[in-house]
């Protein structure tokens, strides 16, 4: 696969790649062409390795494997060693980030095979939301969390967008405008009341704000 070195380094969102379910070849192309900083977690290594992709950082606990040896065989790769088992490898590579000041990344590869990892990537989100733009992206949907402060979320979308709104534990006071199954002051909490698979109403912005809690948007697609 060819360089992906298209934009200069921060102008655009880094793009992590994750170790859960493989994306398809055409949306890894499409964030590669924007992605000036690729960052692979070394469990996908081997699977990553194989796509000639050019990879810039590879970070994880190498616990399985030899970090010099991947160096020689990737350079001028840079191999960050994170050890600290109190963090899941992605949210370490997210730290990372915002250590080297990057404003944004995309997140792939981290949806599918193991349920368990799926949760906990979505649940990390809004955990740095205010200090780095993130978004995990599959074949199927764009997730990301809404900002802490404010917690209101306004983007233009296209009639029958489909939009899932997705509480992390129970969230309250949520207004919505141009969804087709609105909110006035309501209520979601997981597993309990939902707001999957709502959908834009007419042409333009859709507003969704509330007043406690902890919120993801799922832009989804079949």
């Amino acid at each position: 696969m060819s360089s992906h070195h298209v934009v200069r380094e921060k102008q655009e969102p880094a793009l992590i790649i994750a170790n859960g379910e493989a994306c398809s070849m055409e949306l890894l192309g499409q964030l590669l062409e924007w992605s000036p900083t690729v960052i692979v977690l070394d469990g996908a290594l081997d699977r990553v390795l194989p796509l000639g992709i050019k990879i810039d950082v590879i970070l994880g606990d190498f616990d399985r494997k030899d970090p010099e040896a991947i160096r020689q065989s990737q350079y001028p790769v840079k191999v960050v060693h994170t050890p600290d088992q109190l963090y899941t490898d992605l949210e370490k590579a997210i730290q990372y980030l915002i250590g080297e000041e990057f404003p944004a990344a995309n997140i792939i590869w981290a949806t599918g095979r193991r349920a368990d990892h799926t949760l906990v990537n979505f649940s990390i989100l809004p955990k740095y939301a205010d200090k780095i733009s993130l978004k995990i992206i599959d074949d199927y949907s764009c997730i990301f969390p809404i900002l802490p402060l404010p917690h209101k979320f306004v983007k233009w979308y296209r009639k029958d967008t489909i939009i899932s709104l997705m509480p992390l534990g129970i969230t309250t006071g949520i207004t919505t405008r141009n969804l087709l199954y609105p909110l006035t002051d309501g209520t979601l909490h997981l597993g309990y009341r939902n707001g999957s698979s709502n959908t834009v109403l007419e042409d333009g912005e859709v507003l969704v704000e509330y007043s406690e809690g902890t919120m993801l948007i799922m832009e989804c697609n079949d």
